[in-house]
C-alpha cells in the first residue's frame, strides 16, 4: 500500500482578500446527555480553519443543563436551534455529524433521515452516526471516520464480513475511508494510502473528535480524499510534536492549541 505524499497535494488556502465566510462554513451535530463535552473538541479546533462554525445538538431543545452547557463552552461559534437544521445544512459547505451521540434508536432516526434527504452534501461520520447509520444512505460524498471496532461493525451492517476499507469504500458508493489507529488508513474506492504517525499520548479521549473536526473543516473547502489525508497526516504530526515536549502526557485541548501551527507549516512548505 503506497504511503501518503504531504508533498503532492493541493490545499486550499485563503486569499488575501478573502471575506467572511469565503473560507468555509462548517455545521456540527452532536452532543447527547451522556456525552455533552466531545463534541466541543471537534468544533473547536474546526474555528482554528473555517470561518464560521454552526453547532446543533438534538438534546439542546429539551434539555436545560445541556443547552446551558453549549452556551457557556462554545462562545468561539454559534448556537443554533434544531428547528432551524435543515436551513443550515443548505447554507453550510460541509456537515460533521456524530461526536458525542449515544448508540440509540433516536440517533439512527436522525442521522439516516437527513443523509436520505440531502445526498449530496459534504457529510462527515463519526462516533454515533456511524454506529448507527444505515449503510445503504452513504453516498460517495460522505467521509467516515471509524476506530477499528466502528469498522468491524460496519462492514457486519454492509454483509462484508472481514474485509479490507478499499472494498468497503466501493460497496459505500466510492466513499472516503479514514481508519484510526497507529497508522491510519485512508480509502477512496480502489485508491488506498497508509499515514503513519502518532503515539500513546493520542489515546486520550477527545482526540478522535479533534480529528474528526479538522477533516470537516478541511472538507469545506478541499475535496474528501485532501481532507481525510490532510486531516490524518496534519493531527498525527501535532500529536508527534507534543510527545517530544511532554511524553505522553498531552490531551484533546493541547491537540487542538498545535493543530494551527503544523496546519501553518504544512501550508508553507506546499
Amino acid at each position: 500500500m503506497l504511503k501518503f505524499d504531504p508533498h503532492k497535494v493541493d490545499l486550499y488556502k485563503p486569499p488575501p482578500d478573502s471575506h467572511k465566510g469565503q473560507n468555509g462554513k462548517l455545521l456540527v451535530i452532536g452532543g447527547s446527555k451522556l456525552f455533552h463535552s466531545s463534541v466541543f473538541w471537534s468544533a473547536d479546533v474546526a474555528s482554528r480553519v473555517v470561518d464560521i462554525v454552526h453547532f446543533i445538538s438534538p438534546e439542546n431543545e429539551n434539555n436545560e443543563v445541556v443547552r446551558k452547557r453549549i452556551k457557556q463552552k462554545f462562545w468561539i461559534g454559534i448556537v443554533v436551534d434544531w428547528a432551524d437544521i435543515e436551513g443550515y445544512i443548505q447554507e453550510d459547505d460541509a456537515i460533521l455529524i456524530g461526536p458525542g451521540m449515544t448508540r440509540t434508536d433516536e440517533t439512527a432516526l436522525i442521522v439516516d433521515l437527513l443523509l436520505k434527504k440531502y445526498p449530496a452534501k459534504k457529510w462527515v461520520l463519526d462516533g454515533g452516526a456511524l454506529q448507527e447509520v444505515d449503510p445503504e444512505l452513504i453516498t460517495e460524498s460522505c467521509i467516515l471516520t471509524p476506530h477499528r471496532w466502528e469498522f468491524e461493525g460496519l462492514l457486519k451492517r454492509s454483509d462484508l464480513g472481514r474485509s479490507q476499507g478499499r472494498t468497503l469504500s466501493k460497496k459505500l458508493h466510492e466513499c472516503t475511508i479514514l481508519l484510526k489507529g497507529p497508522v491510519d488508513t485512508v480509502c477512496q474506492g480502489s485508491r488506498c494510502v497508509e499515514i503513519p504517525g502518532g503515539n500513546p499520548g493520542m489515546t486520550k479521549g477527545g482526540t478522535g473528535d479533534v480529528l474528526a473536526g479538522l477533516v470537516a473543516a478541511l472538507y469545506c473547502k478541499n475535496n474528501s480524499w485532501t481532507a481525510a489525508t490532510v486531516g490524518s497526516y496534519v493531527n498525527k504530526k501535532a500529536g508527534d510534536e507534543l510527545y517530544k515536549k511532554v511524553g505522553p502526557y498531552f490531551n484533546a485541548a493541547d491537540l487542538v492549541e498545535e493543530i494551527p501551527k503544523i496546519l501553518r507549516i504544512f501550508n508553507e512548505h506546499l
